[in-house]
């Protein structure tokens, strides 16, 4: 059977089921009462759909952190998925619940820093993303684990080294003396690497942070 064709509970095949959800998407008015049945939608059999329902409880999660905690565990669980793609959108899932309630993630917070070496580039580059969430509204937490982060600014991908800098942007601009001691090197990174994007948001670190 093509995988186009795996039913779900309401007899959508796969490609009926993630239109629907690309309307429930734009349909925020629903995101709340819809939360159990996007839950549901976790143990679907299809990757696409799993993955989908996992960003969109991620951003249903920004919104309304706490309608979705009863959530996040079963969230949290694809954390450990042999399926980049899963990890991928779980890690962010949990980024952007954290950003709207840091303390419904927060069991699994510490965690989250094993994906700053995870094997797939965009694993790291979603671990990167959810800490720019959590940071954003939860930054004293990050004080101790800015080495992590300043790892990945010497990341072999340029996607993730494109990204590391925000970290230091969104720190630099509320706390700035966890980002003050990386300043030269961020400094010396916007000069010399060979990427432009990565050149530019390392300035703007930089800026975010010795502007203050």
């Amino acid at each position: 059977m093509e995988v186009d064709q795996v039913l779900g509970d309401d007899g959508l095949n796969e490609s009926e089921l993630y239109k629907e959800l690309g309307i429930l998407t734009k349909d925020k008015d629903k995101w709340e009462e819809s939360i159990p049945y996007i839950s549901s939608l976790l143990t679907h059999g299809s990757v696409k759909i799993q993955a989908k329902a996992l960003w969109l409880l991620g951003e249903m999660g920004l919104v309304y952190p706490l309608s979705v905690k009863e959530e996040v565990p079963a969230i949290a669980s694809f954390c450990d998925s042999p399926i980049p793609l899963l990890r991928e959108r779980a890690v962010g899932a949990l980024g952007r619940i954290g950003r709207g309630n840091y303390h419904v993630i927060e069991p699994y917070w510490k965690n989250l820093f094993c994906f700053a070496s995870d094997e797939e580039a965009k694993v790291r580059f979603s671990f990167i993303w959810a800490s720019e969430n959590i940071a954003t509204n939860t930054p004293d937490i990050y004080e101790n684990y800015m080495a992590i982060f300043e790892t990945l600014l010497h990341d072999e991908d340029d996607r993730v080294r494109m990204e590391a800098p925000e970290i230091f942007r969104v720190l630099g601009k509320r706390r700035p003396e966890f980002v003050m001691s990386f300043v030269d090197e961020l400094q010396r990174i916007a000069e010399t690497d060979h990427n432009r994007v990565v050149k530019i948001h390392c300035l703007g670190a930089v800026k975010a942070t010795v502007s203050k």
